[in-house]
């Protein structure tokens, strides 16, 4: 299935942003809300494996999708900053739907020949103040919901260094690391992707996807972003074909035949009401859909269905069990096992409590080969500290 006719001509005609919005250039258009850095730090937040949505589009500027719109995200040590490229409705139709049709920042604007550019303000020596609105409140609140920041993440990193002295050592260096609460339909089909792949690839899929089968919302810098596709759209007969030529492989049947299943068994609020249920029950309706299995389902579960106890257990967290931890499970095993998966969570369960998906995610970060350098630092800052404490203690005797 290719971009339609009608939706390139909806892209045409929408406005087209010339630069991404820069918080230094035209800071009284940017909001904001209080957020310190250890509580979120949007570089190990958004580029962890959690969302695939997010790129890193000027230094410390970070831009995706979520609910709908466009937005760039950067942040100080004690607040977050925000600027949104908003859809206005009007007339236009995208598939056969009315469809929003222009793309809009809500900050100050100049127009040209149908073009839209951010208006540079003059260079401030004192901290910018972002613009208050009532509008802001829905952006506001969707933006808590998105990071939870509801959930006061200090805490958390203090019972789980009180329990486990290698998370403590680890997490000095990787404070902020939050789960994020996605859509279950962006997070779902996302999930399908990854199996036997790499992040950088699955970031290269969905955009693929999105880009074919999503409603656009604008251009930045000549990149385009689109809302992410619907249950109907990916459950179309012809999506399997068209994400086989993209790429997907043995991925495209599972994520139409996943939506299909959907659409056919259960309604359109099907995967937000596993929310209102117990964890495993959750899961088991999850894996009950083509090309998820347990690991795709607690990512689903975690990521967006407010199951903080799911841990995604894959053959990397199965070699941090073994290696940080020294945990037996599955000792001299190839390949997990459902039993053995289930052991690896429930190990980390009765270790880090009711929210050790969130923990979890923490180790799985400071494991990833872009974030190397950052966990030498923090063991290099331990070793130096155990050494002064040793010093200390021979100094006494």
């Amino acid at each position: 299935m290719r971009t339609s006719s009608n939706q390139w001509g909806f892209l045409s005609q929408s406005i087209i942003m010339s630069q991404y919005a820069v918080l230094s250039v035209g800071a009284k258009s940017w909001r904001c809300l209080p957020c310190l850095r250890t509580e979120l730090r949007l570089d190990l937040t958004l580029s962890c494996g959690q969302s695939f949505r997010w790129r890193e589009t000027g230094d410390g500027h970070w831009t995706g999708v979520m609910g709908g719109r466009v937005w760039t995200l950067t942040q100080t040590e004690d607040t977050l900053w925000y600027y949104t490229y908003s859809m206005q409705d009007s007339e236009g139709k995208v598939k056969g739907r009315k469809r929003s049709a222009e793309a809009r920042p809500d900050g100050p604007v100049k127009r040209t020949r149908g073009m839209i550019t951010v208006k540079e303000e003059p260079a401030e020596d004192h901290e910018p103040k972002a613009k208050t609105t009532e509008h802001d409140h829905k952006e506001e609140e969707l933006l808590k919901d998105y990071f939870q920041l509801n959930v006061n993440l200090a805490d958390l990193y203090k019972q789980w260094g009180t329990a486990d002295t290698h998370f403590k050592s680890i997490a000095k260096a990787f404070t902020g690391v939050r789960m994020l609460r996605q859509d279950p339909t962006e997070c779902l089909f996302s999930f399908i992707c990854t199996s036997n792949n790499h992040i950088s690839r699955i970031q290269g899929m969905v955009e693929r996807l999105c880009n074919t089968l999503g409603a656009p919302l604008c251009q930045l810098d000549g990149t385009p972003y689109h809302d992410f596709p619907t249950l109907q759209v990916l459950a179309d007969s012809s999506v399997e074909s068209c994400l086989r030529n993209l790429g997907f492989g043995y991925r495209a049947r599972f994520l139409q035949q996943s939506a299909r299943q959907i659409m056919d068994t259960h309604d359109l609020d099907w995967l937000d009401s596993l929310r209102s249920v117990p964890y495993l029950q959750a899961q088991e309706a999850l894996r009950s859909l083509p090309g998820v299995g347990l690991k795709v389902a607690d990512c689903v579960c975690l990521m967006s269905l407010d199951k903080a106890q799911a841990v995604p257990v894959d053959t990397h967290v199965w070699q941090i069990a073994q290696r940080d931890y020294r945990c037996t499970v599955g000792k001299g095993l190839k390949s997990l096992t459902d039993k053995v998966y289930r052991d690896i969570g429930n190990f980390f369960r009765e270790l880090w409590g009711p929210y050790a998906g969130w923990a979890q995610s923490v180790l799985f970060c400071s494991d990833l080969k872009k974030f190397q350098d950052l966990k030498a630092m923090a063991v290099k800052k331990e070793e130096v500290t155990e050494v002064n404490i040793t010093n200390k203690k021979n100094k006494k005797t």
